[in-house]
């Protein structure tokens, strides 16, 4: 081409704008045209060019991967899946080509050096990454870019497209293991006839005959099925990065280059077969593996597939489909028995029975009457509804949930840095080791030498290492989720099963937060009607369990001005001119000493009512303080009540300690005490007043019909609202402990015994492949057990 590379024309005189490409030097007429060739070929789409039929237009072609990808940058493109956070712009990731915990760190690693990135992580076994970002900085297309840069396509999560995804990935691997497995069959056949100790005094021309059938079977297991393990290795090696694919790469194009040489020469042995027979097995491996990691990250992709894509609303106009996404808070909607809720709404007509087993893991269906919520997603079982819309559906609970436990999978604990970090280090390992074994036996017997080197390289594969942390969070977190626990920081496994005291809120947690008024005392000349209008009016804006025990009684005439909260107290402000408070006896009436839950309501004349309440325990608390005290876990009632119910609560339930009238800050000086006496604490509560103590106990529980603050606040949300859940979370802590020990044991156990046994030469190249591949599976079942009840 006589002009410019990218769109054909005309070179200025004295242009120096060029670019290596394919090892040619081509010229550009502008900078712009350079750029956007570089942009191109950055993001490994430089065939546009090999392929195109006509000079693109100046300094604006792209190909259409390139739009796609700049697509991402538009807002209302944007508004489906990325959040702003801390002022950042925060989206998550598919990413397709993860093979390893290498691939993560290569991937966080790269993605750090861009300007604007704030945070990047990711899960390799849910094949997502978390990435926040300075949107002025730098565009989301850039970003996606980065990813191609290194050899990977990463793509905003979406369930349909992740399922579309999925489901290439698997007829892929399908296909792979096909060409391999038959060849495998057809190799091994051949092989047997080269087996000297089944046929011995062979024809050697037969034999030679033999090794070329081998040989041509093996190449399509070679060139195609073996692949994927050849990029993942070359991109590790391209970024400086060492993953598990190199050594298996290695072993494979070794022996298979040793057996060429063979047959070409007609000298030495051959192994087509293990060649073939390891391809097929990594190859099973990987795929088991896949299927795995899918039923591990299911359950919360399955959520937002279960709300609909279409809403019946109400209008002006009449009755019309709307999709759910675009539906906003005040609009109607109408639901059909057996039909999905498409938006957090409020029940205007009718009554039912709801399914919320998707939210709290609870199967049995739950009775919801007019003015009660009902959530995306959950089934209406019974009868015809008409909602209002509460809020839109990246609002919604269903929502939150998703981004909460994206949250807890894309950190990681400790547990999995040190796995991460082991098994990097462990590659490095190996090659040496395999490096000193080869040069060792080279000296003792150099035809041996390279057979046991290669024996060495495949049995040490730490292919199961890799696996042996993630497949089991993942797994576990996954669990919880179906019973009703939703983990929000990762950390909440690694510390429950260490948990060995149980703080408790009372009001809300320990009872119902059902509280009702059940008696009123006069102490002033106002009537029952007006004291109770007015404590409404105080609370409105509250979403204490309390608070809600006065909405029945609200009068919209009254406005109250200058409203203060006191935290562990009550609430004050101004009516017609006058301060008025409500709150505990220990607050506004101290010499008064209630034995039931009891406020008062005073003005700046004193005392003018004291409300008794009632807040019935829940069903769960009796059987859960017993099993904390079977299981030795201390228990404690932290609590901001002074009245003489706390006491009615600890000495019914049985309750180690408690420890009354308490504000934030002593209930923080309560868990650090606990702390110095080496007590790890696990804190449970659902109110603002709680969300001090939960940001600053080991590990904390809020409740689901707890306050905004307190859920997001807490490491964990019980979204059953049964504290039942909480020891079922303890034990399935501990077994996710125990089985990530058991996968390390194994793991490292095996590595321990073959590799001595490899680097004498005591263990066969086709063993070891074997061998290798089993100890992965191995390690895959075992993660899956937790699954299981």
């Amino acid at each position: 081409m006589a002009g410019c590379f990218h769109c054909g024309e005309a070179l200025p005189t004295g242009s120096t704008h060029q670019l290596k490409l394919e090892g040619v030097i081509q010229p550009f007429c502008c900078p712009g045209c350079l750029a956007v060739a570089e942009t191109i070929i950055d993001c490994g789409l430089g065939s546009y060019y090999q392929h195109r039929s006509a000079p693109a237009p100046k300094a604006d072609a792209v190909p259409d991967e390139l739009k796609q990808l700049q697509h991402y940058d538009l807002a209302e493109i944007q508004q489906d899946f990325v959040s702003d956070k801390d002022n950042l712009k925060e989206v998550q990731l598919s990413i397709s080509g993860l093979s390893c915990a290498a691939c993560a760190w290569l991937i966080e690693r790269h993605l750090a050096r861009v300007p604007g990135v704030s945070l990047i992580q990711v899960n390799t076994t849910t094949e997502r990454a978390r990435l926040r970002w300075q949107d002025e900085q730098v565009p989301l297309s850039r970003l996606l870019a980065a990813f191609a840069d290194i050899g990977y396509q990463a793509r905003p999560f979406q369930p349909h497209r992740q399922e579309q995804a999925y489901n290439r990935e698997v007829k892929s691997y399908l296909l792979r293991m096909g060409v391999a497995g038959i060849a495998s069959m057809q190799v091994m056949m051949v092989a047997l006839a080269l087996y000297e100790d089944l046929f011995p005094g062979t024809d050697a021309d037969l034999v030679e005959y033999f090794r070329w059938i081998s040989l041509w079977l093996s190449i399509p297991v070679m060139s195609y099925s073996a692949l994927p393990f050849y990029r993942n290795a070359w991109r590790g090696l391209k970024n400086r990065a060492l993953n598990m694919d190199l050594p298996v790469s290695l072993a494979m194009v070794f022996a298979f280059v040793a057996s060429v040489y063979a047959t070409v020469t007609g000298t030495g042995d051959v192994y087509y077969e293990c060649v073939s027979m390891f391809a097929f097995l990594l190859l099973t491996g990987r795929f088991l593996e896949m299927r795995a990691k899918r039923r591990a990250s299911e359950t919360t992709a399955n959520l937002t597939l279960l709300v609909p894509m279409l809403a019946r609303v109400e209008t002006e106009a009449g009755e019309q489909d709307m999709a759910a996404k675009t539906l906003q808070p005040g609009h109607i909607v109408l639901v059909s028995p057996g039909s999905q809720i498409p938006a957090d709404a409020q029940i205007l007509d009718g009554s039912t029975s709801v399914d919320e087993s998707m939210l709290t893991g609870e199967h049995l269906p739950v009775t919801r009457h007019r003015g009660d919520t009902v959530f995306a997603g959950t089934t209406n079982v019974e009868s015809p509804l008409r909602l209002r819309v509460l809020r839109p559906l990246s609002d919604a609970r269903v929502s939150e949930i998703l981004r909460a436990q994206d949250d807890a999978l894309a950190e990681k604990p400790r547990v999995a840095i040190l796995a991460d970090q082991l098994s990097r280090y462990f590659v490095a390992a190996l090659l040496l080791v395999t490096l000193a074994t080869y040069l060792v036996w080279l000296q003792l017997d150099a035809d041996k030498a390279f057979w046991v080197m290669l024996s060495v390289l495949v049995a040490t594969c730490p292919c199961a290492l890799s696996l042996a942390t993630p497949t089991a969070l993942t797994v576990a977190t996954s669990r919880l989720s179906r019973s009703g626990i939703l983990v929000r920081r990762a950390h909440v496994l690694d510390t429950l099963p260490r948990v060995n005291r149980i703080v408790f809120d009372k009001t809300g947690t320990l009872t119902r937060g059902e509280v009702a008024v059940t008696a009123v005392t006069l102490l002033a000349e106002w009537s029952e009607p007006q004291v109770l209008a007015m404590a409404a009016a105080l609370e409105a804006r509250s979403e204490h369990p309390i608070a809600r025990a006065f909405r029945p009684y609200q009068d919209a005439r009254l406005q109250v001005s200058e409203r203060e909260n006191r935290v562990g107290r009550g609430v004050s402000g101004l009516l017609d001119g006058t301060r008025w408070h409500l709150g505990s006896g220990a607050w506004l009436a101290p010499d008064h000493q209630d034995a039931r839950l009891c406020v008062y309501l005073a003005n700046e004349q004193g005392l003018v009512a004291r409300f008794e309440l009632t807040d019935p325990l829940r069903e769960e608390a009796d059987a859960l303080i017993r099993d904390c005290r079977d299981l030795g876990i201390a228990t404690t009632i932290l609590t901001g009540d002074s009245s003489g119910q706390a006491e009615q609560v600890a000495e019914r339930l049985g309750v180690d300690t408690l420890i009354k009238h308490a504000s934030p800050d002593d209930k923080l000086a309560y868990l650090r005490r606990c702390d110095q006496s080496g007590d790890i604490c696990l804190m449970v509560g659902d109110g603002i007043n709680d969300a001090p103590v939960l940001a600053g106990a080991h590990v904390s529980f809020a409740m689901a019909g707890g306050t905004d603050i307190a859920k997001s606040s807490a490491d964990a949300i019980l979204l059953a609202d049964d504290l039942r859940h909480i020891l079922t979370a303890r034990h399935l802590s501990a077994r996710c402990r125990r089985v990530i020990k058991q996968n390390f044991g194994w793991a490292l156990g095996y590595n321990l015994v073959i590799l001595p046994l490899a680097a004498m030469g005591q263990v066969s190249p086709w063993f070891a492949m074997v061998g290798m591949s089993v100890s992965s599976l191995i390690v895959m079942t075992n993660s899956l057990r937790l699954s299981r009840r």
